[in-house]
């Protein structure tokens, strides 16, 4: 496809992914005649911008931050802004200000397909996103009768160590040297140093919770029970606190338990499953063990901190999530799911209405076929191969989403208008 040269963009980056991935765009862009900027908020951020000369500290407090973001638009003529989901304070506040102002909003959120794919969308992403509004008639018709052929995930999450790398060296960085930011809280209910200890003792104990989890997953694979699969997430990640009817983890945890004991089958068993970054500020095992016991079910329920999802899915009976991306992969097998909170899958042609005792009782099968569709149709638009953390993954998301960024209409609208960027679908993990 022959693209023209743009006009001059200019844009501005805010908080993005942990590491340099954000800086590997600016870059890009600049070669395609743009000029970027960079807000940090934090010694984080700057450490990891690495140009001086288009890095813009705010170093005032959140009251400062919608007048300052008014006063750059204004200054440097801004006409996109780039933004790492849209859920925490200084985003949603840039995207309602950058709305307003006319600008491109380029939204970045990680894979709504797991695990080998990344999200860019404009406007909003998770429940902001325009899939909460498409119909699967609405994708059907999008993608124009086009065969239905879906790649295969890969079974792992190709940069995991990469992204808790990054993580820690963040937090350090700002522990070492945020006195300039004193004024910006983050966006997180726990200080600087305690996530920076949370990574690092994370660091420490993976040998340790490598042997755990595979006794673990063992114990289940190998018990000889049916099974109902809970995928679950980060307690203070965005799709969680944003999007979901609950609290605390501990609440999802209490229902779960609770209504498995009222429904489920005698010798079927629950299995809780971490997600794979889970860092122990929320005392998951403890609290599933406790509430096993009240409902009388304790030696039928288990709990599996992190590691492959593939291998549980592909023997369980059913999965239950908030709002998990992992979701998909249970779609995927053609498992019933049920799902609690705002998701982008959360279809009613293949996401269960049933409550969870009926469900855990005798759940109901998903269309698969109207799931290929919506496969199909993500990966036609916003899923873009590649990853944010390790090298080749960033080299793979660098070789379409700059084009897509450049490109005058959304992914959504592009396909509609079968103006859509020539597809590069996984074929083999990097």
């Amino acid at each position: 496809m022959m693209h023209m040269r743009p006009q001059r963009r200019n844009v501005l980056f805010l908080q993005g992914p942990h590491g340099p991935f954000f800086r590997a765009i600016a870059q890009m862009l600049r070669a395609a005649g743009c000029r970027t900027w960079r807000v940090g908020f934090n010694q984080g951020d700057q450490a990891f911008w690495a140009d001086d000369d288009s890095y813009i500290p705010h170093d005032g407090g959140p009251q400062d931050w919608p007048g300052h973001l008014a006063g750059l638009i204004a200054r440097l003529g801004l006409t996109d802004i780039v933004i790492y989901g849209d859920a925490r304070p200084v985003h949603a506040r840039a995207v309602e200000i950058a709305r307003a102002a006319g600008l491109t909003i380029h939204v970045f959120e990680e894979g709504y397909l797991r695990p080998y794919w990344i999200t860019y969308e404009r406007d909003g992403s998770n429940g902001n996103s325009r899939l909460m509004r498409l119909s699967i008639d609405d994708m059907r018709a999008a993608l124009g009768g086009a065969a239905v052929e879906l790649p295969d995930a890969p079974a792992r999450w190709g940069d995991m160590r990469q992204h808790i790398f990054y993580g820690a060296l963040y937090h350090a960085m700002v522990l070492a040297g945020n006195g300039r930011y004193r004024n910006m809280p983050p966006h997180r209910a726990l200080t600087v140093a305690q996530e920076l200890q949370l990574y690092l003792r994370r660091l420490a104990r993976m040998p340790l919770h490598a042997v755990e989890r595979a006794l673990a997953t063992r114990r289940v694979r190998h018990g000889g029970f049916p099974y109902h699969l809970v995928l679950l997430q980060l307690e203070h990640d965005a799709s969680f606190q944003s999007y979901s009817p609950y609290a605390t983890m501990t609440e999802f945890l209490d229902v779960c338990v609770a209504e498995f004991a009222a429904g489920a089958p005698g010798h079927h068993h629950l299995v809780f499953k971490a997600h794979p970054l889970e860092d122990g500020r929320v005392p998951l095992r403890r609290h599933i063990r406790r509430l096993a016991r009240a409902h009388g079910v304790g030696a039928r329920v288990h709990f599996v901190r992190g590691g492959k999802l593939a291998g549980l899915l592909d023997h369980a009976c059913s999965a239950v999530t908030v709002n998990s991306t992992s979701g998909q992969q249970a779609l995927l097998r053609g498992l019933p799911l049920k799902v609690f909170g705002d998701a982008v899958y959360a279809k009613p042609e293949f996401v269960s209405d049933q409550s969870l005792a009926a469900f855990f009782a005798r759940p109901d099968r998903p269309d698969a076929q109207a799931y290929r569709v919506y496969r199909q149709y993500l990966l036609e638009t916003s899923q873009v191969p590649g990853g944010f953390y390790s090298a080749r993954g960033r080299q793979r998301a660098l070789r379409r989403v700059v084009d897509m960024m450049l490109a005058p209409m959304d992914p959504y609208d592009a396909l509609r208008a079968g103006r859509s960027e020539p597809r590069a679908h996984l074929a083999t993990v990097p």
